[in-house]
């Protein structure tokens, strides 16, 4: 086996550590301050924190809580102008996953011309090089479900060619400092807490199923899913309970780490597909949907058998033998969170667009079916999506 990983992000993880952001080296003078649309932060007092702290250290900055739940190309191209208006030289995600992704895409439109989507690798993307480093990224997560405080890349939507697609490829795309305060995710709703969980689960997962996983991509997957199932179920009962929330916490960052190691499965490019179309749809709550028909055919296909037996180990099936025990972990863990009964129709998809949909996440997410350790056939991604439709 042979691997490169680097990272340059220095991470500070803890309970009460939001207030170290005040005894940091910030990497500008100007920060654009990006936030969700949902005004969360504001309502919690952590973006008030924030810029108190961003005062206190002489740095000016410009608010932007604009933000989508799957963050749209058209707010990262409104929020690029206006770093590059106000001179902004860094840039602060200050939320979700879905904050730190657009803050990522913000920081590298900021200082490269053209439109984002240029630089996109795959369905219609232009496929262009990043010429022209991004503005360096401070990440500060109030959520715990993608782990982009620490990998390098993210996820935009195109709502014009209904195409969900990630990107990367910069080292600056890499965090300069991320700040983890498990504190700061202790007023998610239940239902967020569970989604965003499950979103850290299924990176760990496929980074573990992946057909080129690495030493470390294993040692973080087993880890974060361990720590999930530690956690997740604990937090959604009870929000307060802050020791369920940093296992969680560090589940997410660690499969971050995973993502920075190796790459995913097709089950992303399945979900992407999906919240492509139906942009209310939140991405952890996709892949639920998606999960138990995903990995029931990897199953069947044979794929990977004794990984899916540590994974059942992992989620506490201490005497698992059969990969079919993944599956029971999986399920009764969807169960314990309330999450077992979602329903695509809810969130207004239909039988009929299921051909367009496998058809989309083919193109635009082809890379991540690459490391797939069976082949899926397009009759095979129609069948999964069928079998996960409510």
């Amino acid at each position: 086996m042979q691997f490169t990983f680097q990272t340059p992000t220095k991470l500070i993880f803890g309970p009460g550590r939001l207030d170290s952001l005040r005894d940091e080296a910030l990497p500008g003078k100007k920060a654009l301050l990006l936030t969700s649309r949902g005004r969360s932060v504001e309502r919690t007092g952590t973006l008030a924190r924030v810029t108190s702290m961003l005062e206190e250290a002489g740095v000016d900055y410009v608010h932007m809580p604009i933000v989508e739940p799957n963050p749209l190309v058209t707010t990262v191209m409104t929020a690029a102008k206006r770093a590059r208006d106000e001179a902004c030289d860094f840039v602060i995600g200050l939320g979700g996953g879905s904050v730190m992704d657009c803050a990522k895409a913000v920081a590298m439109m900021a200082t490269n011309p053209g439109d984002f989507w240029d630089y996109i690798q795959q369905g219609q993307g232009g496929r262009k090089a990043i010429a022209v480093a991004p503005l360096p990224i401070v990440a500060i997560t109030t959520t715990a479900g993608t782990g982009s405080e620490v990998d390098g890349g993210g996820v935009i939507t195109n709502p014009g060619t209904q195409e969900k697609c990630g990107f990367g490829g910069h080292p600056g795309l890499y965090p300069k400092l991320a700040i983890v305060d498990p504190e700061l995710t202790l007023t998610v709703p239940p239902l967020l807490t569970a989604y965003q969980g499950f979103d850290a689960l299924f990176h760990a997962v496929e980074g573990y199923l992946t057909k080129r996983p690495t030493y470390l991509s294993d040692m973080y997957a087993l880890a974060a899913v361990r720590h999930i199932a530690a956690g997740l179920a604990r937090a959604v009962k009870d929000g307060s309970d802050l020791e369920a929330r940093e296992h969680v916490s560090i589940a997410n960052t660690m499969s971050g780490y995973v993502m920075a190691c190796c790459r995913l499965t097709s089950q992303h490019s399945m979900e992407h597909a999906l919240s492509a179309f139906h942009q209310n749809l939140p991405h952890g709550a996709g892949l639920i949907m998606l999960s138990l028909a995903y990995f029931g055919h990897m199953i069947q296909m044979g794929a990977r058998s004794d990984r899916f037996v540590e994974l059942a180990r992992a989620l506490g099936v201490r005497d698992a033998v059969h990969p079919n025990d993944f599956l029971r972990a999986l399920h009764d863990l969807q169960v314990a969170c309330g999450v077992d009964d979602l329903r695509m129709s809810d969130y207004g998809a239909t039988p009929e667009e299921i051909p367009a949909l496998a058809e989309k996440a083919r193109h635009a997410g082809g890379a991540l079916f690459e490391q797939d350790p069976v082949a899926l056939t397009f009759e095979d991604t129609v069948s999964i999506y069928q079998q996960s439709f409510r």
